[in-house]
């Protein structure tokens, strides 16, 4: 993944959650990998690049009661996307087994940029 993409802090930050809580550490890095996985299945119906790959994953917690709770942006306020997006990644990741539920807040700061774009985000969208 790009080094400037904030993704790549997003196992480290779920994994730092269940350290030290209810939730066994290798039970933690399954849950993290297995939502992970759950966020890539996510595509911007106008983008054919995965939501994780576009950099709009800004934080993923999980808390001791299994409960995930998703910090995401959208590319624009006004994407059209807006209002289908938050569900869809809800959706996704409250079916990763061992997840209780999810919760997803849009935000807006930072501003989503390009520089938060994974290599593989570029190469599907030919932005070099």
């Amino acid at each position: 993944m790009n080094e400037n993409n904030s993704n790549q802090d997003v196992a480290a930050l779920a994994a730092d959650v269940g350290a030290g809580g209810a939730i066994p550490p290798h039970e933690i890095a399954r849950l993290t990998d297995d939502i992970v996985q759950a966020l890539k299945s996510v595509y911007d119906p106008e983008i054919p690049a995965d939501i994780y790959e576009l950099g709009l994953i800004y934080k993923v917690d999980i808390a001791d009661d299994r409960m995930v709770h998703v910090e995401m942006t959208l590319t624009t306020p006004n994407c059209p996307s807006a209002a289908e997006l938050p569900v869809m990644v809800e959706t996704a990741v409250a079916m990763v087994p061992g997840v209780a539920g999810a919760k997803v807040e849009v935000v807006w700061d930072p501003p989503w940029d390009q520089s938060r774009m994974s290599e593989e985000a570029r190469v599907a969208l030919n932005l070099w």
